[in-house]
């Protein structure tokens, strides 16, 4: 019997083509003919066929970027993974709507369109205004124990993220980051990245939000023993969405959602961190096509974010040390892909300048 999140996302998964390879050639050729040497604009001129194959004819559109966190809480919190209390993802969930946090300043200095949505938080944020409220519970269950989601909690908060993509392909956005903000959700992320990739746990945990060595031992032993819970010793699940059900965040789920949903919509997926690229990465697994769609913003300092791009075969825009989180890293990144497609659209070629091209 087929279950209802594979259900939810087959009706989105066979709408999904892989980018126009048509078009990238077409790029290419345009790209080509510009008044410069021959790819000297190097990853810059990837980067910009690689939207054309994207957006097709509608890579001429004006860039219009948005960015969406997702914010849930995490039963593996009683664990003592993390060196913040829970509560901290119902503080932070404020402190963006008051407009305070580092991707509050970085969405304003790059225009880019700021939503925030509780899909899991644990605290009653009903009435706080210019949050989407998509609450599917008040966070996970322990995964140490239990899975962390329902079968009905994963299919609705996979739903969320597709809908929401949905709505920014119909808003006109072109480039959509994606964010979280989830006290324990790097734990969730870590346990993630050992079922998808076979990585040992010590090799895909990191500190998260600064443990200090007993704490990151604990939380190492903590993932390890999780994947052991669901999965058995010997290894790897065959199923993502069955990782996903098992290890994710409510917030996970609807990054998986909101990608499978915008590559059907031929959105640009800029990926941040190690959270939103493990929701990334598991949608890669269910739908490989998803992965023409994706652009890694940079690597943080989460060694399993590393095994992750690996894993989805990304080569991340920058690499500054970060692991904030939130989708700053994506949106740092957003004005190297617009000038990447600015460049394309605007310079000049060699005939309508009327310079010499390379001699034969």
């Amino acid at each position: 019997m087929t279950s209802k999140s594979a259900a939810v996302v087959e009706r989105v998964t066979n709408g999904i083509e892989p980018p126009s390879e048509t078009w990238r050639a077409r790029a290419r050729e345009r790209l080509d003919s510009l008044t410069k040497p021959l790819g000297s604009l190097g990853r810059l001129e990837d980067l910009a066929a690689q939207i054309v194959s994207i957006r097709q004819d509608k890579a001429g559109d004006t860039v219009s970027k948005a960015v969406y966190i997702f914010a849930a809480d995490h039963g593996i919190v009683a664990e003592g993974v993390s060196a913040y209390p829970r509560e901290v993802t119902h503080q932070m969930v404020l402190n963006f709507l008051a407009q305070g946090a580092a991707i509050n300043v970085l969405a304003r200095l790059h225009h880019v369109h700021l939503q925030v949505v509780d899909v899991g938080v644990d605290a009653g944020l009903e009435g706080a205004p210019g949050l989407l409220h998509r609450k599917v519970a008040r966070g996970t269950r322990n995964m140490l124990h239990e899975p962390a989601m329902s079968e009905e909690q994963l299919a609705q908060a996979l739903t969320i993220g597709m809908d929401l993509a949905a709505d920014a392909a119909r808003a006109g956005h072109s480039f959509l980051a994606i964010g979280e903000m989830g006290i324990g959700n790097t734990t969730s992320a870590s346990a993630i990245t050992c079922a998808l990739t076979g990585a040992s746990s010590d090799l895909a945990t990191g500190r998260g939000t600064g443990l200090d060595a007993e704490a990151h031992a604990r939380k190492v032993a903590v993932v390890r023993a999780v994947g052991e819970r669901h999965f058995g010793a010997a290894g790897q699940p065959s199923a993502a969405l069955d990782i996903l059900r098992c290890l994710g965040g409510l917030e996970i789920a609807a990054m998986t959602g909101m990608v499978l949903s915008a590559a059907r919509h031929k959105l640009v997926i800029v990926a941040d961190g190690f959270i939103s690229t493990a929701a990334a990465a598991i949608a890669a697994a269910i739908e490989p096509k998803v992965g023409g769609y994706l652009i890694a913003g940079h690597c943080s300092q989460e060694p399993g974010h590393k095994l992750l791009l690996d894993y989805l075969a990304l080569t991340p825009l920058l690499t500054l040390d970060m692991r904030l989180g939130e989708g700053t890293g994506a949106v740092l990144a957003m004005p190297i892909l617009e000038s990447a497609i600015c460049l394309y659209q605007q310079m000049a070629t060699f005939a309508s300048a009327g310079v010499s091209g390379p001699s034969a």
